[in-house]
């Protein structure tokens, strides 16, 4: 076994990490547990690297262990999928601006798809600052919805929506969204999916008055603010120039 560490973020320099567990959470995503600690808050990223394979940007679904959870969506996801423990990758982080956990207050999470990944390691912060936490994961079907169980292991209340119905409310997540805040006073709502979806919840918390925090998604090549790969579409709100890797990933709205 390697000995435990963790990053120093001052330097931006890679460090190596050993897998000590991998889980799975459906049959396209699972979670590497890492032999060391990270000191980061929710909604940070990390890039990781493998040799002639490339770099590519993750978010931090547990830091103690370091967790990171991964879908297999391409060549590089489909590599880090191919990983056994003992293996070894290179962690390059924490990178960017996570969420502001409240406290003591009642909060929604909605996660689309594979957003569910950061918020459960924003949930299990929130209930651990004694906030009244209700979350609406979203998927298009049962099987893509995941880390349920473990968000309701950690105190958290657990609602779904599949576009299929197959779980819970038919139809997009944001009907769930709408559902919490017409019968609930929320103090802020925390939300991690696609763009297209990550607009609908802005709309929806403009319309009720309810402040939110957005992490987005993109692709990116440096994480540092150089290449510029990053850029936030102006469509989504953000200013002219928004990097989701410097300005992000989290951005806040009143």
């Amino acid at each position: 076994m390697s000995e435990k560490r963790s990053c120093n973020h001052k330097t931006n320099l890679p460090q190596a990490f050993q897998i000590q567990k991998i889980t799975r959470q459906n049959s396209r995503t699972i979670s590497l547990f890492l032999d060391g600690t990270i000191t980061a808050v929710p909604g940070q990223f990390v890039m990781v690297w493998l040799p002639d394979v490339g770099e590519k940007p993750f978010s931090i679904s547990g830091i103690d262990p370091l967790r990171l959870t991964v879908v297999n969506v391409g060549p590089f996801s489909q590599a880090i999928h191919a990983l056994n423990p003992g293996d070894r990758l290179w962690i390059r982080g924490p990178l960017g601006h996570g969420f502001h956990v409240e406290s003591g207050k009642k909060v929604a999470l909605v996660g689309g798809g594979y957003g569910a990944a950061p918020l459960l390691f924003l949930g299990k912060e929130l209930v651990n600052s004694e906030c009244d936490v209700i979350s609406w994961l979203g998927a298009r079907n049962v099987e893509d919805v995941i880390l349920a169980d473990e968000m309701q292991e950690a105190g958290i209340q657990v609602e779904f929506s599949t576009e299929d119905g197959s779980l819970g409310l038919k139809g997009l997540v944001t009907a769930g969204l709408k559902k919490t805040l017409a019968e609930e006073t929320i103090n802020m709502v925390y939300a991690c999916g696609p763009a297209r979806m990550l607009q609908a919840v802005a709309a929806v918390c403009k319309t009720e008055m309810v402040p939110c925090q957005l992490s987005w998604e993109s692709l990116m090549r440096c994480g540092m603010g150089l290449c510029g790969s990053c850029e936030l579409e102006a469509e989504f709100g953000e200013p002219a120039g928004w990097l989701v890797c410097m300005d992000g990933p989290v951005s806040h709205r009143t």
